[in-house]
């Protein structure tokens, strides 16, 4: 079974390219919702968070994602060891999950793809590239988030060239043109 990455910046359409794929009938492993249940749920790496970043990490809810994104967008040494410790524990749960897929191939989409180095433990990877224009405007209608956090958090991100330049196949996701010939070409080179 071949392994398949899926990444590119944030609000460049990750996602939407992942429920295609998963609408042809190929399993999704979505690293950002791993890593939150895991971040939830493991207890040996809730303690480690709490005494890297203190109390505030977790509230009564569970995970605080603002006080934690606080923290780790505005200080690169804060995001890498958040980064560290996260990082080899999803690795773990992807591994496992491919164990139990039977599919010819699966995708694991990871907006840090890269950054990770988790490129290496597999056979491909796509990028989804966005003008940085449209992805704030789509980050802005959907998040939260401020221009200026947004900004934060791409600048975080490894430029998309860079990506795009370490990608096996590339799907342009910039409202101009279709991707769903883009999806299915990928899709049958793969298969």
């Amino acid at each position: 079974m071949k392994r398949i990455g899926l990444t590119g910046n944030i609000g460049s359409g990750k996602s939407t390219i992942a429920s295609c794929f998963k609408i042809l009938g190929i399993s999704v492993f979505n690293s950002d919702d791993k890593a939150k249940f895991i971040m939830n749920n493991n207890s040996a790496l809730k303690q480690k968070m709490i005494n890297h970043f203190g109390e505030n990490v977790f509230n009564e809810f569970g995970l605080n994602r603002k006080y934690l994104s606080r923290l780790a967008f505005n200080n690169v040494k804060v995001l890498k060891k958040l980064n560290d410790l996260v990082h080899p524990l999803v690795q773990d749960a992807f591994e496992i999950w491919c164990n139990q897929q039977s599919s010819k191939y699966v995708i694991k989409e990871a907006a840090i793809l890269f950054e990770s180095n988790n490129n290496k433990s597999l056979d491909a990877c796509i990028c989804v590239s966005c003008p940085e224009q449209i992805r704030i405007q789509r980050i802005l209608k959907r998040n939260d988030l401020t221009e200026k956090e947004i900004i934060q958090r791409m600048r975080s991100q490894w430029p998309e060239k860079k990506k795009i330049a370490l990608s096996d196949y590339v799907i342009l996701n910039d409202d101009s043109c279709l991707v769903i010939p883009q999806i299915l070409k990928i899709h049958n080179a793969l298969k």
